[in-house]
C-alpha cells in the first residue's frame, strides 16, 4: 500500500508537469491555459491513485471468493471522458480549424497525470519534456516550411474590356495558380464580379497582390481570405 506522503508527492508532481504544458499554451493565447492543464493532470493523477488503492485494498479480501479488480478501469474512463473536454477547445471558422494541438495536449496531459498517479515518474516527466519541447521548437520549424496556401479572392470591378485578363496578369505575376474561377455580370450597374480560388506554395504569401489588383482601373473592391 502506498503511503500518504507518496500520494501527495505524486499529486504535486502531476500538478507541476501539467502546469508546465499549460504555461506554454497560456503564453500563446490558447483557450486552455495553466489552470486547466494543472487541474486536468492533478485530477488524472488522483484517479490513478484511487484505482491503484482500490486494487490493493480489495484484491483477495473475501476468503474463498476470487475477486477480480481491474486497476485500469477507472483510468480508462478518464481517457474517454477527456475527449469531451478536448472537443470543447476545437474551433472551426469556415475552412479553418483551430484548437487541434490544444486538444491533443489535453489528452497527453491526462495521460501524464495517470502515469504519475501510477508511479511512473520517469515516463510522465519524459513525456512532459517532449511535449513542451515539441510545442516550442516544432512551432518555429513549421514557420520556416513551405506549404500550400489557398486564397479565395473576390474582385468587383467596372465591366471594362479585357479586365479579367488584367487581373489574371497580376495573379500570374505573383506565381499563384488558379484552381477555380467564376464570373458574374450585373448589366444594370455595368459591373462584373470575379471569383478566384488560388494556390501558392511558399512560407507565407505575398499580400502585395491585393493592392496591385485594387490599383487596376475600374476595380471597386477586392476581398480575399488566406488559409493554409
Amino acid at each position: 500500500m502506498i503511503t500518504d506522503v507518496e500520494v501527495i508527492g505524486r499529486l504535486l508532481l502531476a500538478s507541476l508537469l501539467g502546469g508546465l504544458v499549460g504555461l506554454e499554451r497560456e503564453v500563446h493565447g490558447r483557450p486552455a491555459g495553466v489552470r486547466t492543464y494543472l487541474l486536468l493532470s492533478l485530477g488524472s493523477a488522483l484517479i490513478m491513485v484511487i484505482s491503484e488503492y482500490l486494487f490493493v485494498k480489495f484484491q483477495g479480501q473475501i476468503p474463498g471468493v476470487a475477486v477480480s479488480v481491474d486497476p485500469g478501469r477507472i483510468a480508462a474512463q478518464a481517457i474517454t471522458g477527456i475527449g469531451f473536454l478536448g472537443a470543447g477547445v476545437i474551433l472551426r471558422y469556415k475552412d479553418t480549424i483551430r484548437g487541434l494541438t490544444t486538444a491533443a495536449c489535453v489528452w497527453v496531459v491526462c495521460a501524464v497525470g495517470l502515469a504519475i498517479g501510477g508511479g511512473f515518474y520517469l515516463f510522465g516527466t519524459l513525456v512532459t519534456g517532449l511535449t513542451v519541447t515539441s510545442l516550442l521548437i516544432l512551432k518555429k520549424v513549421e514557420k520556416m516550411l513551405k506549404r500550400d496556401w489557398y486564397k479565395e479572392m473576390e474582385v468587383i470591378s467596372e465591366d471594362l474590356p479585357g479586365q479579367i485578363d488584367r487581373i489574371q496578369e497580376v495573379i500570374d505575376k505573383y506565381n499563384f495558380k488558379v484552381i477555380n474561377q467564376g464570373i458574374r455580370k450585373d448589366l444594370q450597374k455595368k459591373e462584373l464580379t470575379a471569383y478566384f480560388l488560388l494556390r501558392l506554395r511558399t512560407v507565407f504569401p505575398d499580400r502585395r497582390v491585393l493592392q496591385e489588383i485594387f490599383d487596376l482601373e475600374g476595380v471597386k473592391r477586392v476581398d480575399l481570405e488566406y488559409r493554409a
